[in-house]
């Protein structure tokens, strides 16, 4: 989700999935007034919602702000026949620790057997 579409998210009910990890951050006071003005615009969302909302939005942008570095090794060719080399910037890095990091916690998880 896109930053400029939480506003309008947050007149909804929300039904993601949420880990039942807990963070203990720091806030500034200019963030933290931003926040209770935001609990207040929206009475529907805590300020930890919010919070969660406004930094799962963050990581999506992020995600999508990684530069592409073009390698040397060709992965495939696009519908023109053209050659499309592999992405050796923090992308493919990135996405390999995500898929770590899901493991980790599936493998923790309550449905793991004996």
């Amino acid at each position: 989700m896109k930053i400029n579409d939480l506003a309008h998210s947050w007149g909804l009910i929300s039904n993601q999935e949420v880990l039942n990890e807990k963070i203990s951050i720091q806030l500034s006071l200019d963030d933290s007034i931003r926040l209770s003005a935001l609990a207040e615009m929206y009475p529907n969302r805590s300020k930890e919602s919010i919070v969660h909302e406004l930094l799962s939005a963050a990581l999506d942008e992020l995600e999508t702000s990684f530069p592409y570095i073009k390698g040397h090794r060709v992965i495939a060719e696009d519908e023109l026949g053209d050659p499309i080399y592999e992405d050796i910037g923090p992308t493919p890095k990135y996405l390999k620790l995500t898929k770590k990091h899901l493991h980790a916690i599936k493998d923790l998880g309550p449905t793991k057997s004996a």
